[in-house]
């Protein structure tokens, strides 16, 4: 693809081939490769124009530093742009979209030349808080024997505290950092976040402070600091919605629609299988086996494999996603995004905005918005229909059957039966 078939306003050409080359700008070789590039990746004219309009910026930034080569970009230009230059623009205010439109494509400018062989790999710029944040990831993994996912998980956490702390999250300045700083922004924090979320950055926190003990970062121990908050096992009813509900859902999604296909075919799945929204994002091709109507699903969170009959309403629904609306992009995962650049949905966090988005484009209300939402409608469903806990438990993955224990709770047509009669006077 060339310049003249995105750019069709010859004074947009022309603009861009009046500027002498460079990395900042790339008229030629580079800004011509960089809408190439663009258009390997599956973006439409019309998002290649734009990213191709919003580099300009950088462009005139790079062209006040004097940087006219790509051997003279460094990650302090791009984190300056972003950070300093950028929300002083007369054109774009803090926060605004087209601040955000331009900080992505200035970053999709930069996979380009690393891609390429332009630049060597590129870092973002470091935060103050960068040497403690990996200091304390090497001791989890060193001294903890932390696996890869429990270290992502510590640094997702991990960093909202560090930021909230600001200038203070150094270890320089860690020694001013108290009891009641510590409560507060816990309590705060678990105010607006589940119980997921809430004992994530509990068990974060405390294992930081141990380490900052141990690293003589500060002196009193401060994971004690850290509040308790109390779970009950079996204290809530299961947040599903009911079987009318999800048939609705279904039946309000446009399959004409490339994303309504891969929508329809992951909410049949969770519908019909009642499994996890991870295990949706790790389905492969491999997990299907057609000759045999099987589909196979892999364990998550501790729990067990799940080898299923391929519905007929599931198999229809994926073959229409597969033939009709998936990219041509050669991966194993089965479901990818529906936009430019497509890769496979990363966790289940994206698959339960799916659902969201759904759900409340049909209207229907629920306490959960998720995929967990189809797997509590699934197990509800099941216990109506009179299965033992064993093979509802089977069913979805659970390897203790323990876990299933909560939605007998919902089970109101046996609880009716072990009721007493209220007494009379």
């Amino acid at each position: 693809m060339k310049l003249e078939q995105v750019l069709v306003k010859s004074k947009s050409l022309e603009h861009l081939r009046e500027r002498p080359k460079g990395v900042g700008h790339p008229p030629g070789a580079q800004m011509g490769g960089f809408c190439q590039w663009l258009d390997s990746q599956g973006y439409s004219n019309f998002t290649i124009r734009d990213h191709i309009s919003q580099i300009s910026h950088f462009n005139r930034y790079l062209e006040q530093c004097g940087v006219n080569s790509h051997t003279d970009l460094t990650s302090d230009h791009v984190g300056e742009f972003l950070t300093v230059y950028l929300p002083k623009s007369e054109s774009c205010h803090v926060g605004s979209f087209l601040q955000k439109a331009i900080a992505g494509s200035v970053n999709r400018f930069m996979e380009y030349l690393q891609e390429c062989g332009f630049i060597d790999e590129f870092s973002k710029p470091a935060t103050c808080y960068q040497s403690l944040l990996d200091d304390y990831l090497n001791w989890l993994e060193t001294y903890h024997n932390s696996a890869p996912k429990t270290l992502r998980v510590r640094r997702q956490y991990l960093v909202q505290f560090l930021e909230w702390l600001g200038a203070d999250a150094t270890i320089e300045r860690l020694s001013s950092l108290t009891a009641e700083k510590t409560q507060s922004y816990f309590l705060n924090y678990s105010k607006n976040h589940g119980q997921g979320a809430r004992c994530s950055m509990q068990s974060t926190l405390r294992t930081f402070f141990r380490f900052c003990v141990a690293q003589e970062y500060i002196m009193s121990d401060l994971s004690q600091s850290v509040p308790t908050l109390r779970a009950y096992k079996l204290a809530r009813l299961p947040g599903g919605i009911e079987d009318e509900e999800a048939q609705r859902l279904l039946s309000s999604i446009d399959r004409s629609t490339n994303s309504g296909s891969r929508d329809y075919a992951i909410i049949q799945m969770l519908y019909t299988y009642g499994v996890r929204g991870g295990q949706v994002c790790a389905l492969r091709f491999d997990n299907i086996n057609w000759e045999q109507s099987q589909i196979r699903f892999k364990a998550l969170k501790h729990g067990k494999e799940s080898l299923l009959p391929l519905t007929d309403n599931v198999g229809e629904s994926l073959l229409d996603y597969l033939q009709r609306s998936r990219p041509k992009l050669s991966c194993p995962e089965i479901f990818l995004t529906v936009r430019a650049p497509y890769r496979p949905l990363r966790n289940s966090d994206a698959i339960s905005t799916i659902i969201a988005h759904r759900m409340r484009t049909a209207d229907i209300k629920s306490p959960n918005y998720g995929a967990r939402t189809f797997r509590h409608c699934f197990a509800s469903q099941m216990l109506k229909k009179g299965h033992s806990l064993k093979f509802i438990a089977d069913m979805i993955g659970h390897r203790d059957i323990r876990t299933t224990f909560i939605y007998t709770k919902v089970d109101f047509q046996t609880l009716s039966q072990v009721a007493l009669d209220w007494p009379e006077e």
